[in-house]
């Protein structure tokens, strides 16, 4: 999936991002999420967007390399939510029919979208309706919601998407709850699409659509030779993102390799940790290079298949842990707490509220306090853990001050703030004493004095206007 923003005005973006060739062929160019690519009986291109014009231009790029676009409407991802695309233009009709409809209009080859379902069947109906209505010639579905993701993944409604199928008269694919080659029919059959489309799956195991569980280094070595015989068809984040997926099974008993995948950041390296890898697993399972699944499989507490873990394999995400009693009330106790302190709580007597509110107020204020005698300890090794609190508190200062002398670590100004200043700060305070010096919270600091004359926002320019962050 490719940024329809960025591919549109970078040259540099268009560059690094899409690579393709003869035997990409068919393709579809898909938007956005780099990277992505999803083969049908077209060469298909994939976009995510929010802006009809400045999709057109990015999608023109491309219209003669590809057999078709495709826009993204699925992603649920926290990026696609702060870039206002993907799955967080549901509620938006309007505009994914403009988007839609300004590429029907003016490219040569045709337009596909992606789409997430809603809660109400009724309502994915007619959102179906709208985008095939726009100009849209296939549409894909996942019968997932925009919320089921991560651990909230859940299983797909494949209900939700029969039902679009026979609402629809174009092409209609189904994504979600493909594991196994055998789901590909079973899906085909219920909600009777006219294909399926898998995303994850066939990442952790790219012999998904050939029914076969390949061992890992087999599908990591023939990605690595694709990625050497053509240059620069995938960059080092991409490369490692896929070998992280395609050994998901077996990298938790090699943490070493793990970390050293992590770190490494050229194409030789990938190499060597694919065959120092693929050594181990042989060693380990006595020189076994063919998996062939008995006809009565093996399965876990959760209904899937038990595989070894040399061979390329979905990937189940485990369940939430489930809450006991003891951390459900302390969930309680907290939102109490918070709700406590809201502007609400502040128009409420002390005496109304609850023994536990004030306990947990003062457990959380005994927290702070022990904190900050821990920092004090923390920050030198003079202060003594003798005396009483005060008695620890001077010494801290002493310290602090000696500290700052020598040029170690500026310490914030005020007096007794053990944060660490700011040499940009007009008077060497953190952030939140500069603040502080404004409200006269602080009156007796002798940075305060020398300030005067302000009464909001930050003292100093720096803290003011931001340049810190």
């Amino acid at each position: 999936m490719f940024h329809g923003r960025l591919f549109a005005e970078s040259d540099i973006y268009r560059r690094d991002q899409f690579v393709s060739g003869p035997g990409d062929r068919p393709l579809i160019v898909q938007v956005p999420r780099p990277g992505f690519r999803f083969t049908l009986t077209q060469l298909h291109f994939q976009f995510c967007a929010n802006d009809p014009d400045t999709l057109l231009r990015a999608a023109r790029f491309v219209e003669d390399s590809c057999d078709a676009i495709d826009l993204n409407l699925g992603c649920p991802q926290a990026i696609a939510k702060r870039g206002h695309y993907g799955a967080f233009l549901m509620d938006d009709w309007d505009l994914i029919c403009d988007m839609v409809s300004i590429l029907h209009k003016n490219l040569k080859i045709p337009v596909t979208c992606k789409i997430r379902v809603f809660p109400d069947v009724q309502k994915t109906i007619a959102y179906a309706k709208r985008i095939q209505d726009a100009g849209c010639s296939l549409l894909t579905v996942h019968g997932r919601t925009r919320d089921m993701k991560g651990h909230k993944t859940g299983v797909a409604d494949w209900d939700q998407i029969r039902r679009v199928k026979e609402a629809l008269h174009i092409p209609v694919f189904a994504n979600g709850n493909i594991n196994y080659f055998e789901d590909i029919q079973r899906c085909l059959d219920f909600t009777g699409c006219d294909g399926v489309m898998s995303a994850e799956g066939n990442l952790y195991n790219p012999a998904l659509f050939v029914g076969e569980f390949p061992p890992v280094w087999r599908m990591a070595e023939e990605y690595l030779q694709i990625c050497t015989d053509i240059p620069k068809s995938a960059n080092v984040g991409m490369i490692r993102a896929h070998l992280f997926k395609i050994f998901a099974p077996c990298l938790n008993d090699h943490p070493d390799l793990r970390t050293k995948l992590a770190d490494k950041h050229s194409l030789e390296d990938f190499w060597e940790i694919t065959r120092d890898l693929k050594g181990r697993l042989l060693k380990a399972n006595g020189g076994i290079t063919e998996f062939t699944p008995s006809l009565e499989q093996e399965l876990d507490s959760r209904g899937f298949r038990v595989l070894p873990n040399w061979v390329c394999q979905p990937h189940f995400r485990p369940e939430p842990l489930q809450k006991t009693a003891e951390s459900a009330a302390a969930d309680a106790l907290t939102e109490d707490f918070r709700l406590s302190n809201s502007m609400e709580s502040k128009l409420v007597e002390p005496s109304v509220k609850s023994a536990e509110i004030v306990e947990a107020r003062l457990k959380r204020k005994e927290a702070k306090r022990q904190a900050k005698l821990g920092k004090l300890e923390f920050m030198s090794s003079e202060v003594s853990g003798e005396g009483t609190d005060s008695d620890r508190l001077e010494q801290a200062i002493v310290v602090k001050k000696a500290r700052k002398a020598t040029g170690k670590n500026p310490i914030c100004a005020a007096a007794l703030c053990l944060n660490f200043g700011s040499a940009k700060c007009a008077s060497g305070s953190c952030k939140s004493c500069c603040r502080k010096q404004v409200s006269g919270s602080i009156p007796d600091c002798k940075v305060n004095v020398d300030m005067g004359g302000k009464s909001d926002g930050y003292w100093c320019e720096f803290h003011k206007t931001g340049v810190h962050s």
